[in-house]
């Protein structure tokens, strides 16, 4: 389960494509622009993959002082 780490790379590719793709005010999603939802979605996504890695990392056991 080594590849759950892996997981913690999605924020930062999701943060860096919205930059190049996202950056437009036309489209409102939710009352924001584009970009500020991309960037708000990716703020919640964020926490919601961090909850996961944290949950299924094995070297996160309860009990496991180093």
């Amino acid at each position: 389960m080594k590849w759950i780490k892996l997981l913690a790379i999605l924020p930062f590719i999701g943060f860096i494509s919205g930059a190049l793709f996202a950056n437009k005010v036309t489209p409102f999603v939710l009352g924001l622009p584009f970009f500020a939802f991309w960037c708000s979605l990716w703020v919640i996504l964020t926490s919601v993959i961090m909850a996961i890695v944290y949950r299924f990392d094995p070297d996160n056991k309860e009990g496991d002082m180093r």
